[in-house]
């Protein structure tokens, strides 16, 4: 089975090189694509202050995808864990999920900080973060995955 998606938009931001940390002192906009989408497609959207942004890591090589497990970030110091127990961007099937603080919505687009998306990434879909969608219950991770993520925001 193949999947074909067309992007929405795309990520303008003043990072062009996917580098690990200090993404919350990025902002970037989502501009859509104005000949398939109106600013109604927006409409409604600034009242909310998160947005989630599904993207593909469109720059990420073939021999680069990872299936099965590594050390993230390859730091031997932390566990070899599998592609699914970590965010990493050499996913098979590229794709990036980020909830990000919606800034200004204008037009056809969407101004928000903390989106961890280079410049010119396709954008697949928006949606409103809605706090009845998140984990219901505690949350927990291990260790490792609290240390790497300390300068990543």
């Amino acid at each position: 089975m193949s999947i074909t998606m067309t992007p929405i938009g795309f990520v303008h931001s003043t990072r062009s090189e996917a580098t690990d940390d200090a993404w919350d002192t990025e902002t970037a906009t989502i501009r859509l694509d104005s000949s398939i989408f109106s600013p109604e497609s927006l409409q409604g959207l600034d009242p909310f202050s998160h947005v989630e942004i599904i993207y593909w890591f469109d720059r990420v090589a073939n021999d680069t995808i990872t299936s099965g497990a590594r050390h993230p970030r390859g730091n031997e110091l932390w566990p070899k864990v599998g592609i699914f127990a970590q965010r990493g961007k050499n996913r098979p099937n590229r794709i990036g999920l980020t909830t990000a603080r919606i800034l200004k919505v204008e037009g056809l687009e969407v101004r928000v900080e903390g989106l961890d998306a280079i410049d010119q990434t396709p954008v697949l879909d928006i949606k409103p973060y809605m706090a009845e969608f998140a984990p219901r219950g505690a949350t927990y991770q291990p260790a490792w995955a609290t240390e790497l993520m300390t300068g990543y925001w």
